[in-house]
């Protein structure tokens, strides 16, 4: 699969280099630095657009500003893309009416969208937009891309002698690369501390999504984020977990 990632600063290079890293190795990854002003109107596109760009299969937009989703169209068509991901991480670099526009847009011309709120919202057939709804997608492109980066899925396995995590393999990624760096910080450590140590690697990592509060969410997307791993490892620990009744003494 043939990806061209647009980016900006910190928030795109990190994404790019994980994929690269942890990416299929028969994935090709271009990318381009876009343009950091533009105006509120965009009337030509091709005035910010180089005159070429390389071929791709999936558009991926990591762009930190407003205005290069008014780009994407026309750069999908540049490109022959099938696809365009473009996340919305930040309300400011992707506000909500943006996002829908962009997906009419792309469907105008045949190529498919995905604009998950947050990015580690994504699996291989959805996406959240708000705290309590999710959209289906339906691109092969898109799918393949979910399998490896997206809503982060960290297998573990407990040693229920020592009651401690002996093992933690990432499945799925976020395309920050956090759930990797978590899944290394989780071994050895207690069953009852392992979710809350999940919570706090994620904000060490840092994540890179807003933490300006979300009126989607009515939080802020990097907890958002954060919760989504933590879900991700409280269920696995769950069979493990000792409660305290009322009325009961616990051993």
């Amino acid at each position: 699969m043939r990806l061209l990632a647009i980016y900006h600063g910190e928030y795109g290079r990190r994404h790019i280099e994980n994929i690269r890293m942890h990416g299929p190795q028969h994935w090709q990854v271009s990318a381009w630095q876009g343009p950091s002003v533009l105006p509120p109107v965009i009337d030509y596109p091709e005035d910010y657009l180089p005159k070429e760009l390389p071929d791709c299969d999936l558009l991926l937009s990591f762009a930190e500003v407003r205005g290069v989703a008014e780009l994407l169209p026309e750069i999908a068509q540049m490109t022959s893309a099938k696809a365009v991901l473009a996340p919305v991480d930040n309300e400011a670099w992707l506000p909500r009416g943006l996002a829908r526009q962009l997906r009419n847009w792309l469907q105008q011309i045949q190529v498919d969208c995905a604009t998950p709120k947050p990015l580690c919202s994504l699996t291989e057939f959805d996406y959240s937009i708000t705290r309590r709804e999710r959209l289906q997608y339906h691109s092969n492109w898109i799918a393949e891309f979910a399998r490896y980066f997206g809503q982060p899925s960290i297998r573990l396995t407990i040693d229920e002698e020592n009651q401690v995590v002996s093992e933690a393999v990432v499945k799925r990624d976020a395309v920050c690369g956090c759930a990797h760096f978590v899944a290394q910080r989780l071994l050895g450590i207690s069953i009852q501390d392992a979710q809350e140590k999940a919570g706090l690697l994620h904000h060490h990592f840092p994540c890179m999504a807003s933490m300006g509060k979300d009126p989607d969410f009515g939080d802020t997307l990097m907890h958002v984020s954060g919760n989504i791993l933590k879900d991700d490892i409280a269920q696995q620990l769950k069979p493990y977990q000792k409660y305290l009744t009322p009325g009961t003494r616990l051993d």
